[in-house]
């Protein structure tokens, strides 16, 4: 029997019990954090400690790191953010965050942070190389440290990533990463910090998709990428239908060619549908990061926006994308360094030139490095095998323009052109000791007014490359390395090609 008179029956206490329970778990929420603060990072020297996450609205949460205690509030969504003052490079340092609950993270290491991000020639893994297994087993850097982040195309703006979290470099820990960005981390070890690589990459995908919707829109000559998603939109059932079938044959020539003893079929290559639309990579897997302060960036991409719809966007687009990271990053004109797409024979072949000049174009904004690639590709493969020189390069620019040091870390740039008699003349930056690397000089053409381009002889003096050709008696335009797997030979005394050029501009 329940008994009613004066006192609380036994469902209104349990009730009452219940609601207790539920106040007292959402009034103290244990503190969390994002996945880039965990044991093993690299916190930004020089600049200050962010530290944030989500607790109960309201909680105080304070944060000691290196001998500092600093306290905030979670506000009513129950986001909380505290910054600790600036530091040199050392570690292993630990770092506490303490609310209704205590984090402690271990083995924290402060030094510089390089994001590394692109396409499938950023994401080749270590496992890819040559000699992968030897470079491999010499990957025993403790001062490296790594993190991955997952796939993660997102229609808005995350907050977090998803990563098997923090590891220092290991023979067992390097193996799927970045070839690039070990090899360009592996090279900066002379400037004797710790490096962290943050590894946020996708093969196959273009340069849209990492920048984000308000940079996209804010520009009216950017509308034709809006304009690509939507024919793209308008035909996806049909290609969803068209890839199911595809899929369904190419089942079936498996199981043929396994019964038949012979080798498997090679499986097509289709863009990720989601991975294409315009920012969902830069809104899961570059958003989320930008609360964490870096050194700057290394980039690798641009194949993907090979097409005709998409090169001729592509020097607008990738200057874009530079600024628009930059700012989202709110750290000032960050080193931005980028690789310039490599030699490949490519059905794409009046295009991909535009491509590598377009990259070239970038180099007009401030603190930003190429490294070229046009004499390490391979003409039957796009992903080239040698991913040691893209490293290196990139290092060089990095020491160079985000360290100070004095080294030449470019080949020869193009800087001007001038008339001479039936000749052209072309001065390069980066130009000391300029040399051909095979018997002549090679890779130059000029044209005269009516844009015909003719094959030239070339002549190196000093800084400049004199050019001219029989069948183009007043020359206007000189053009260098314009093919997709072009012949190539200019470079200066520390062994350092030149970047393709077409010019005037």
């Amino acid at each position: 029997m329940i008994r009613r008179h004066g006192q609380l029956s036994v469902v209104q206490i349990a009730l009452v019990l219940t609601m207790l329970v539920s106040m007292a778990i959402l009034g103290h929420a244990d503190v969390t954090l994002p996945a880039l603060l965990a044991d093993h990072m690299v916190i930004q020297r020089g600049l200050p400690v962010h530290v944030w996450g989500t607790a109960a609205p309201q909680e105080a949460v304070s944060v000691t790191f290196r001998g500092e205690t600093k306290s905030g509030t979670a506000d009513d969504d129950g986001r909380w953010s505290v910054f600790l003052s600036p530091g040199e490079a050392g570690g292993p340092f630990q770092l506490s965050i303490k609310a209704t609950n205590t984090i402690v993270l271990n083995d924290i290491l402060v030094g510089d942070v390089w994001v590394a991000s692109g396409q499938s020639n950023m994401e080749f893994p270590m496992t890819g190389l040559a000699n992968a297994q030897a470079e491999i087993a010499a990957a025993q850097y403790p001062k490296i440290r790594l993190f991955l982040v997952k796939h993660k195309p997102a229609d808005y703006p995350l907050e977090n990533v998803e990563s098997k979290s923090w590891a220092a470099c290991t023979p067992e820990t390097v193996a799927d990463s970045s070839a690039v960005a070990y090899f360009f981390a592996r090279n900066l070890q002379q400037v004797g910090v710790p490096i962290g690589l943050i590894e946020s990459f996708w093969g196959g995908t273009a340069a849209e998709s990492w920048t984000s919707l308000n940079a996209l829109s804010a520009d009216a000559s950017l509308m034709p990428v809006f304009s690509a998603r939507a024919k793209t939109l308008a035909t996806e059932s049909t290609t969803v239908l068209h890839l199911q079938r595809e899929e369904r044959e190419f089942q079936q020539a498996v199981a043929q060619a396994k019964a038949d003893g012979k080798p498997l079929p090679w499986r097509q290559w289709h863009p990720d549908f989601a991975a294409w639309a315009p920012a969902a990579l830069y809104n899961g897997m570059i958003a989320p990061l930008t609360p964490f302060a870096i050194r700057g960036v290394i980039w690798y991409q641009g194949e993907s926006n090979d097409g005709p719809d998409r090169a001729p966007l592509y020097a607008r687009l990738f200057q874009t994308m530079i600024r628009d990271w930059r700012n989202a990053w709110g750290e000032g004109d960050f080193p931005f360094l980028f690789v310039q797409i490599a030699n490949w024979n490519t059905a794409a072949e009046d295009l991909w030139p535009d491509v590598r000049n377009a990259q070239r174009q970038a180099l007009t904004l401030k603190n930003t490095g190429m490294a070229v690639t046009i004499d390490i590709g391979d003409a039957v493969d796009i992903h080239p095998k040698n991913k040691q020189d893209v490293g290196l390069r990139l290092a060089l620019a990095a020491r160079a323009i985000a360290y100070g040091d004095k080294v030449e870390w470019s080949g020869p740039l193009y800087r001007q052109v001038t008339q001479e008699e039936h000749a052209l003349r072309v001065w390069f930056d980066h130009a000391g000791g300029l040399a051909a690397k095979g018997a002549e000089l090679t890779g130059f053409e000029v044209a005269g007014a009516d844009g015909k381009y003719s094959a030239a002889e070339a002549k190196i003096e000093g800084t400049s490359v004199v050019v001219s050709s029989p069948a183009v008696p007043t020359p206007v335009s000189v053009r260098y390395g314009w093919a997709a797997n072009p012949s190539c030979d200019l470079f200066n005394k520390e062994g350092l090609p030149a970047s393709p050029f077409q010019a005037p501009e």
